[in-house]
């Protein structure tokens, strides 16, 4: 599978091209799935995952880039019902779109859900999108400093599909203390290798290549 991880979704020309690359073909053209669940762990979640769903979050545009087709895969629903009505349908995608809130949470269903061992199952035709905790999640883990909900195992692991962690939204102006001194901090704690992203940057990981696609401002930190 090919990995597009945003801090806000495709806010640029450069990130829109990336995601036009990955997924070969127009996205006029591309079948898409949206997962709105990490939205329901925090404040005015149902809200949130509306308005991702519907297209009306411009400040992260994700379902609104004029796909083919657009779908909702809620995670929490699917433990429930059989996966021969579910699966198939993520084989046939071409993308997933996996929108923020909260990492831990998504990843908690992103596990009980089956997703998680479904992924690397995908092939390299599929691309997989997050945005904030939708990136964060890939990660290995995320740092105390993002635990909210806790999982009943606690700690801050997450699935680790990549080998690096991410600090999302650097200086963004609703968020005062996302300053670059506190992602070094934050960086500090890490046992990864770590990237600091703005809302104007993406990685992008192919075949275990790390490309960081940008018209902001990044930084990369060592442990």
């Amino acid at each position: 599978m090919k990995f597009l991880l945003t801090s806000a979704g495709i806010k640029n020309t450069s990130i829109h091209n990336a995601l036009v690359g990955l997924l070969g073909k127009p996205i006029a053209e591309s079948s898409a799935l949206c997962i709105p669940t990490a939205n329901y762990a925090q404040l005015g979640g149902a809200d949130h995952a509306w308005r991702f769903i519907s297209g009306r979050e411009p400040r992260t545009p994700m379902c609104e880039l004029g796909w083919k087709s657009l779908g909702v895969l809620e995670l929490t629903a699917l433990p429930s019902i059989d996966k021969e009505l579910w699966v198939p349908m993520v084989q046939e995608t071409d993308v997933l779109l996996v929108n923020g809130g909260d990492p831990l949470y998504l990843c908690y269903w992103m596990r009980q859900s089956g997703l998680a061992d479904l992924l690397p199952e995908l092939g390299r035709e599929r691309v997989y999108v997050g945005l904030s905790a939708g990136s964060m999640v890939m990660t290995p883990n995320i740092g105390e400093d993002f635990v909210h909900w806790k999982p009943p195992t606690g700690g801050d692991r997450t699935l680790g599909i990549v080998d690096f962690s991410i600090f999302p939204h650097l200086d963004h102006e609703d968020l005062p203390e996302n300053t670059m001194a506190y992602a070094e901090r934050w960086a500090a704690g890490m046992s990864v290798p770590a990237y600091a992203i703005d809302d104007q940057t993406a990685i992008q990981v192919v075949d275990g290549v790390v490309e960081v696609v940008s018209e902001g401002h990044w930084k990369r930190f060592t442990p």
